[in-house]
């Protein structure tokens, strides 16, 4: 990676032909991840003196802020060689977030046909195979021997985002593909038709992205033909698209698993306020529903009374069930994610958890009840705690792996679902569980 001391330091000394070579031999990636370290000032004059033939992909490789900016700087006729180069589904991800007057000034900047392509993925929905495929692939008839292929994909692959697998449609209908490694293996005079492979992966332009993105995993796929409600071809979904997706999604989960609202923006680049507006509504949700667990333990005072030490003991059962449920539930939602857990096998995860529970319960209710028997020469308490962590570990399990399965089957993300939310429930669950245990071996 290039230092960045160094390479500020070219541009203020105005050695640009120093500069134009670092930038000719650096990766797109690495050169947006430079850029963004860059003053604006520096950024606009760097990002002149890349090669034109590569600006495009480093510009796609920006992030929105970056982009906005640039956009903002661009003269008409740098802004039409940026778009001219730019693939349709970048084109379309950068109008999704720039501002109104930015994206009508891009909009007037390419052609109508390009125009009329972008109007109308623009209009798939967000969370859609059509909002984030390309119309951008090479397409071949199955007459067409490897010869012509060839030549074809000579002639017109430049301007397409993947020439690795080609298609073939007969009236814009899908009817098979072949692989770059076919075509050139093959004799020259062969006929497609005769290479061509019929067993197609395809999905239609409303499937979920996410959905897309995990037959990616499961086939090993580098593109994926996406299908009109005709069952007409009208573009593909590329790997790299769908890794966005993953990251997209795997970034959602986790931040609804930690109780906040998802950001499509990097932590730096959200606001403070905005960081506490996400955090806020989940907190007072389980702030407020923690208060059912204050007022189950007071309900206890007179068992506190009689045997205060019961007291200590409180926060290792809540943390040790809760501890329980978050794996329990991690598990299940990491399944459901990967499309290996269904509402369907309920009863077989219930049955697996009884046993996970029953095996740790049993080996951590032993440990504890041989350490408070030691300590305190006390069997009554030994007894309590021991069946005491069996039991929540128990309850603890069976919520963990319920919540995210009832989530995901009345339709809600089952992220939602994790370590807050099962904590808090578990936690009420957990000291009704030691008090009834504690007042009937104690009879208080």
């Amino acid at each position: 990676m290039m230092d960045k001391e160094i390479f500020v330091s070219l541009l203020q000394e105005r050695q640009f032909k120093a500069v134009r070579s670092i930038l000719h031999v650096m990766n797109a990636v690495d050169i947006a991840s430079l850029l963004s370290e860059l003053d604006d000032k520096e950024l606009a004059l760097a990002f002149r003196l890349i090669p034109k033939e590569e600006a495009a992909e480093v510009f796609a490789n920006m992030n929105n802020s970056l982009q906005t900016y640039l956009v903002e700087m661009f003269t008409e006729k740098e802004l039409k060689e940026i778009l001219d180069d730019l693939y349709m589904d970048d084109t379309v991800d950068l109008l999704e977030e720039l501002p109104a007057n930015l994206v009508i000034r891009i909009l007037d900047s390419v052609s109508q046909s390009k125009r009329n392509m972008i109007n109308v993925l623009l209009n798939y929905p967000d969370d859609s195979a059509g909002s984030i495929m390309t119309t951008e692939y090479v397409g071949l008839r199955q007459y067409m021997n490897v010869t012509e292929s060839m030549a074809h994909i000579r002639r017109t692959g430049i301007h397409k985002e993947t020439i690795y697998t080609c298609y073939i449609t007969d009236k814009r209908r899908l009817i098979g593909i072949v692989t770059a490694k076919d075509l050139l293996t093959a004799e020259d005079d062969v006929l497609i038709k005769d290479l061509m492979e019929t067993e197609i992966i395809s999905v239609n332009t409303h499937t979920d992205k996410e959905e897309v993105a995990q037959l990616f995993t499961k086939y090993d796929l580098l593109a994926i033909p996406v299908l009109d409600a005709e069952n007409l071809m009208v573009g593909i979904v590329t790997f790299d698209d769908a890794m966005d997706v993953m990251v997209e999604e795997a970034t959602e989960d986790i931040t609804k698993m930690a109780a906040m609202s998802p950001s499509e923006k990097s932590y730096f680049e959200t606001s403070v306020f905005d960081h506490a507006k996400n955090r806020i509504p989940w907190l007072l949700v389980l702030m407020l529903s923690a208060t059912v667990t204050g007022t189950i333990i007071t309900r206890f005072e007179d068992a506190f009374a009689v045997i205060p030490l019961l007291v200590s003991f409180i926060p290792m059962l809540m943390d040790t069930g809760g501890n329980c449920g978050s794996q329990s539930s991690t598990l299940i939602i990491r399944g459901i994610a990967l499309d290996e857990i269904h509402f369907k096998d309920i009863f077989r995860i219930i049955f697996k958890e009884f046993r996970i529970s029953m095996i740790v319960g049993t080996i951590l209710a032993v440990a504890n009840a041989t350490r408070i028997y030691l300590m305190y020469h006390s069997p009554q308490l030994a007894i309590v705690i021991g069946f005491s962590l069996i039991f929540a570990i128990m309850i603890a399990e069976l919520i963990g792996c319920l919540l995210p399965l009832c989530a995901k089957r009345i339709g809600l993300d089952p992220a939602l679902m994790a370590s807050p939310l099962i904590t808090t429930l578990v936690d009420t669950c957990t000291i009704i569980i030691y008090f009834s245990i504690a007042t009937m071996v104690f009879h208080l």
